[in-house]
């Protein structure tokens, strides 16, 4: 891992050395910003972003790592003593630090397969409703006139859209959390 506090990044951004310094990292597993600025730690996760092409995860837990958690592709806010805003600009929020575990071994791994699956089962969905479309054509004639009521083809699309993915929310888990949190490994499974 890599500590580095305010003044080394300042001397990193203002010198040019961010190539340097982003060499450094790609031998780092994690790579720890204290004492910065809100500013500097924005301009680390832009850097990394830019630069290196890899999916940035910001955690904070006050006002002051707002920017840094708004940088990121996904943001996680901490709630506690400093107050809300670093959780009202996240995409998740948790009230301690040690939930991180759950949230990302756990919680992720389930989301990544459930979205996974709806992906699968939208893109079916639909392509069975225009090939039913596309071969209907060809039974009038190309007229043109629908095969199927306005309403009933909202309906449709309201029950094969709604009923699913609340199904797969709620039933669908391929691990126990045990089993997640033991083994997390089983997270790039499905990638």
């Amino acid at each position: 891992g890599l500590v580095i506090d305010g003044r080394t990044l300042n001397v990193i951004f203002q010198g040019g050395l961010e190539e340097k310094f982003l060499a450094l990292t790609k031998h780092c597993r994690s790579v720890l910003c204290c004492r910065s600025t809100p500013l500097q730690k924005s301009m680390v996760v832009k850097l990394v972003r830019r630069h290196l092409k890899v999916m940035t995860l910001s955690i904070g837990d006050g006002a002051n790592d707002v920017s840094m958690i708004q940088a990121a592709d996904v943001g996680i806010g901490i709630s506690g003593q400093e107050g809300m805003q670093a959780v009202m600009a996240s995409d998740f929020a948790i009230s301690r630090f040690k939930h991180l575990k759950k949230l990302l071994l756990v919680h992720g791994h389930w989301c990544y397969a459930r979205l996974a699956k709806m992906v699968i089962y939208f893109f079916y969905k639909n392509v069975n409703y225009v090939s039913l479309l596309f071969w209907y054509q060809f039974f009038c004639g190309f007229s043109g006139s629908t095969m199927i009521d306005y309403w009933q083809m909202i309906f449709f699309n309201l029950f094969f859209t709604s009923m699913p993915p609340l199904l797969f929310g709620v039933l669908d888990r391929d691990f126990s959390a045990e089993t997640l949190l033991g083994l997390p490994e089983l997270y790039k499974n499905g990638q």
